[in-house]
């Protein structure tokens, strides 16, 4: 079988495992669900308790961490790509830190205190910080290379992280919203979140497979990139611009959820190969499957009271652990 055919295999194999989990994450939880009772609550207008619980609850959870993963895992696969670091995630731009200032800023300055209120500010941030990241990293008139990329983000992120922690000890709260928001959920969010993020997280999507040929160049270097014709800046700014739609959203909705976009494009590399053109889908739909059954696992072993994120860094830690003892990370 020809390695071409053994991907799209790995990809329909993937996409099998999505529809499973999306069924068990209907299904199970603090209550079984049975799959007759799942589908007559979703063809029928029944209002029992358990249809509500499953058109009410599960399905827009579902969706939304079906949407999340994808992004987090093809925003992850993108910035180890343009940053040529195996170690970088989406945060690396300084996404989640400008979402949390701004969610900050919108609970202690405004009032506002639900998710639906500052989801829209949390976006906002994470643009902000993201552009002011990529300005830095070209500052002097210099091209924006992986290097100062890298040193840029990690600059703008301590700095606004400081100034998150500075605002939150001085508002208690601040301190009382911001660290629910900060755990990582897709735990009570309603279809307007879904509704709210989706455009963005699809467009995404979109450029982040639009932009993936562009990395396969990248990866050999910027000087035989330039040589061979191709437009390194338009590359680095659609790249940038496509971490931010992807992460900015996700992060906005769901809260920082940490080890997806670090953890799954190694797992991608591992099936897939280093040809973006393959990568980044397998990076995505890895990431919605990791992050449902992350959820699950939450779900069921602690009744709801472990979030996504925090079963995310119970697991995810140990896993790249045992990725970096197997095999040494790529080099990028």
């Amino acid at each position: 079988m020809r390695p071409q055919q053994r991907r799209l295999l790995g990809l329909l194999a993937l996409l099998v495992v999505l529809a499973v989990v999306c069924l068990a994450s209907l299904a199970l939880g603090s209550r079984f669900i049975p799959f007759d009772v799942q589908w007559s609550a979703l063809t029928t207008h029944l209002d029992t308790p358990d249809a509500i619980v499953v058109r009410s609850l599960r399905v827009p959870r579902t969706l939304l961490g079906v949407l999340v993963g994808l992004a987090l895992g093809a925003a992850g696969a993108l910035i180890q790509g343009h940053t040529r670091n195996p170690l970088a995630d989406p945060g690396l731009l300084g996404v989640t830190q400008g979402a949390a200032l701004a969610v900050v800023i919108a609970v202690v300055t405004l009032g506002i205190n639900t998710l639906y209120g500052f989801i829209w500010f949390a976006f906002a941030g994470a643009l902000i910080a993201s552009v002011t990241v990529y300005v830095l990293g070209g500052v002097g008139g210099n091209a924006v290379t992986p290097v100062t990329l890298a040193l840029a983000g990690a600059v703008v992120s301590a700095l606004l992280g400081g100034l998150v922690s500075a605002i939150v000890l001085l508002d208690g709260r601040g301190m009382e919203v911001f660290r629910f928001w900060r755990v990582g959920s897709i735990a009570a969010r309603d279809y307007s979140v879904v509704w709210q993020t989706a455009p963005f997280l699809l467009a995404g999507l979109v450029l982040a497979v639009a932009c993936a040929p562009g990395l396969n160049l990248l990866a050999l270097g910027d000087d035989v990139a330039a040589a061979l014709g191709h437009r390194i800046r338009r590359t680095r700014v659609l790249g940038v611009v496509t971490v931010t739609l992807l992460a900015g959203a996700a992060v906005a909705a769901s809260g920082p959820i940490a080890f997806v976009g670090l953890v799954v494009p190694h797992l991608a590399r591992m099936i897939a190969g280093p040809d973006y053109r393959w990568l980044v889908p397998f990076a995505a739909l890895l990431g919605a499957d990791v992050l449902l059954v992350a959820d699950i696992l939450g779900r069921v072993l602690s009744g709801d009271a472990f979030d996504v994120g925090i079963m995310l860094a119970l697991v995810g830690a140990p896993v790249f652990i045992a990725l970096v003892r197997r095999k040494a990370l790529v080099r990028l």
